[in-house]
């Protein structure tokens, strides 16, 4: 047994075997290499190309390929930007001496027939020197041509591990992926290594660069964030909840669940277990922040939320642009020790995740944007903070306020007459539904929309957000009175709304011609959360009353 602290893993040694120089002329444009060994080519000047294997490869100054053993390549000069290479012929051998049996024995990686190609100058800059002095005059000289050599071999390892890592990072994505999706099934770090195509100890290493966590980590933190979903979102019983998550019995799922959080699960659901939570919805937030809990974090295209009387301004929200990589929203989450994420599962697709790849960070609850109306969004989030009665009291007050302003437009003439809601968008006309400013006015107000709006509702209730028209459909669609709401375009400018309020067809409306169309701005009458919709109401209540 070796007792050295330099331990042997006698890897093969490399040489250079020999160096050329080719030049591509009128009269010689066209060079073949056909060798045993691996060829190092550099491109020093000029340009043509490389013919390998039916493929035709661009070279350019600067270029590096490897070309594995026995390859039949052609290269061909330009005729306009003279070709100038160097190749450098790689010999490969295992060490001769005598090892231990149970030496590591590593075959070689520039040896074993991968084509890579890239881009580094300094290569090719290497291998001139090499070239020029390839019959040194005395020791010294060959000991740097001998530094310069393995200063190239180590360029091309760091290049063929570089790619290797990312060749490899799908595959580890796989194997990652499938615990998120079968963490309630037996898994072993065996299994995934398979999966990823890597040894056991390799992956493991590999999995907590990727992840932050070692494999039994990470599925732990996935098997105990879906319990606590289920604990806040479901009645089953302990044991249902252990079985579903891939704990064998309730009592090996309490002593998990304890381990990883320090309380058993009937002591998670008797208390209001979440302070830091994040929302993946910027309407999500105002829900929390009506309820009495500011989020910690706010991922979404912008930062609108809604800060008025009885609602606490936000301190110290931290904003995250949804655009950002998964990869850095999930380091974000986890610096802002986040407890729950409340999601709307729109907004996930859009960003190509799902509650199995956030789970690792937190339990997520997926709440459905136009699936649901604003309501049953604040009863959904009030549930999973545990602030039910909060919710339902505010709701309460609420539905008295939309009775008293009811009865506070009995006298506007609004009431006897049809009310269309336009929206113009840069490339788009849109008749609203119950959504946005439409639950106010059809919901809350009971004002009639015209007929095929009305159907609509009928059909597909809080889910009818609007319908995109043509602007010569702009009549079918027309009330008594009309309001208008212009989107900028992405500079700011809302000139494209003149091109409709110019047209015949605008022209020819019966509110526009009696003078009842009502300009509204999209800040105050688009967002679409509790707090925005009781602001909306009033300011409803004022537009109707103030008219005859």
């Amino acid at each position: 047994m070796n007792n050295s602290e330099w331990a042997e893993s006698y890897f093969p040694i490399y040489t250079a075997d020999s160096i050329q120089s080719l030049y591509s002329t009128s009269t010689m444009p066209i060079h073949k290499i056909h060798e045993n060994l691996t060829v190092l080519l550099a491109v020093s000047s000029g340009q043509g190309t490389l013919h390998l294997d039916d493929h035709i490869y661009e070279l350019a100054d600067g270029m590096v390929i490897l070309i594995p053993a026995k390859s039949d390549v052609v290269i061909q000069g330009n005729q306009m930007h003279p070709l100038h290479i160097y190749t450098l012929s790689i010999s490969t051998q295992e060490q001769k001496r005598s090892r231990p049996v149970e030496a590591m024995v590593r075959s070689s990686v520039l040896a074993a027939g991968t084509y890579i190609e890239f881009y580094e100058p300094t290569i090719a800059a290497q291998l001139e020197q090499i070239y020029m002095h390839r019959l040194p005059g005395n020791e010294v000289r060959h000991m740097r041509n001998q530094i310069l050599f393995h200063q190239v071999l180590m360029s091309l390892l760091e290049r063929m591990e570089a790619r290797y890592i990312a060749s490899e990072q799908p595959s580890m994505e796989r194997s990652i992926a499938f615990m998120e999706n079968h963490f309630s099934e037996k898994i072993t770090t065996e299994g995934l290594s398979e999966i990823a195509g890597v040894s056991r100890s390799h992956y493991s290493i590999l999995f907590k660069q990727l992840t932050g966590f070692s494999p039994n980590e990470y599925l732990s933190r996935l098997r105990v964030h879906r319990a606590k979903e289920l604990l806040i979102g479901s009645s089953a019983s302990l044991r249902e909840i252990g079985l579903k998550v891939g704990y064998k019995d309730e009592f090996y799922f309490s002593r998990r669940f304890k381990q990883q959080t320090g309380e058993s699960p009937s002591s998670f659901t008797r208390r209001s277990p979440f302070q830091r939570v994040a929302v993946w919805c910027a309407p999500y937030a105002s829900h929390l922040m009506l309820l009495g809990l500011e989020p910690a974090v706010v991922i979404s295209e912008s930062s609108e939320y809604v800060s008025t009387e009885g609602v606490s301004p936000p301190q110290t929200i931290r904003f995250i642009h949804s655009d950002s990589s998964s990869e850095q929203i999930k380091s974000a989450l986890l610096d802002a020790h986040i407890e729950l994420i409340i999601a709307a599962n729109q907004h996930l697709d859009m960003n190509g995740l799902s509650s199995e790849r956030l789970r690792s960070i937190a339990p997520i609850v997926e709440i459905a944007w136009m699936e649901l109306g604003w309501k049953e969004h604040l009863r959904f989030i009030a549930q999973a903070t545990q602030r039910v009665e909060q919710a339902e009291q505010w709701l309460a007050d609420f539905e008295r306020e939309e009775q008293q302003a009811r009865e506070a437009i009995q006298t506007s003439q609004i009431v006897n007459e049809t009310l269309t809601i336009l929206v113009i968008k840069p490339d788009t006309l849109q008749i609203y539904g119950v959504r946005n400013v439409g639950y106010v006015m059809y919901q809350s107000l009971g004002l009639r929309p015209p007929a095929k709006i009305a159907q609509e509702i009928q059909r597909f209730g809080d889910q009818f957000h609007s319908v995109s028209i043509q602007l010569s459909e702009l009549q079918d669609y027309e009330g008594t009175r009309m309001l208008v709401l212009v989107f900028p375009d992405e500079k700011g400018s809302k000139a494209h709304s003149e091109m409709i309020f110019n047209s015949e067809y605008w022209k020819g409306l019966e509110a526009v011609k009696r003078n009842r169309i009502y300009h509204l701005e999209q800040e105050e009458w688009i967002p679409y959360n509790p707090v925005s919709i009781r602001l909306q109401l009033g300011r409803a209540v004022s537009l109707w009353t103030g008219i005859q």
